[in-house]
């Protein structure tokens, strides 16, 4: 089997998937998962790297559960954000909007917090601009 030979650009790339995991809080109102990773003390979405062979579904799926402990399915793409990494290598992270089938919340060594939040209140949480930028499209989504 014959190597594929990555440019520069296509080596240093790092590929993830998450997702922006959603349920129906008290009185209907749309809710969704903020994670707080105690790593980077700051509050984003699930998220982590394509394992090899993976697809970016497979990948948002397993991430969600392995970070959230949330088994989830997925009911629409949501778009991808690019940004530079902690380690200054590009990284493309592309996201799903995802509804819980089961599970239950357990903290770990990535993630020792989840909040329901509502889209407001989640765009007063959320860390980065990436994922203000994403739920903003959910927002438009739920309501239009």
């Amino acid at each position: 089997m014959a190597a594929k030979i990555l440019n520069v650009d296509e080596a240093k790339l790092v590929r993830a998937a998450g997702g922006v995991v959603r349920r129906n809080g008290s009185r209907g109102a749309l809710r969704v998962a903020v994670v707080h990773r105690p790593g980077y003390d700051d509050w984003s979405f699930p998220k982590g790297k394509v394992d090899r062979g993976e697809t970016l579904e497979e990948t948002a799926l397993r991430e969600v559960e392995e970070e959230t402990g949330l088994r989830c399915k997925l009911v629409a793409p949501l778009g991808c954000t690019a940004y530079t990494d902690h380690k200054g290598r590009d990284k493309v992270a592309c996201y799903w909007l995802m509804d819980v089938v089961s599970g239950r919340f357990r903290a770990g060594s990535e993630i020792d917090e989840v909040r329901w939040v509502t889209i407001d209140d989640a765009l007063d949480l959320l860390s980065y601009r990436r994922d203000r930028a994403l739920l903003r499209a959910l927002d438009l989504e739920a309501t239009g």
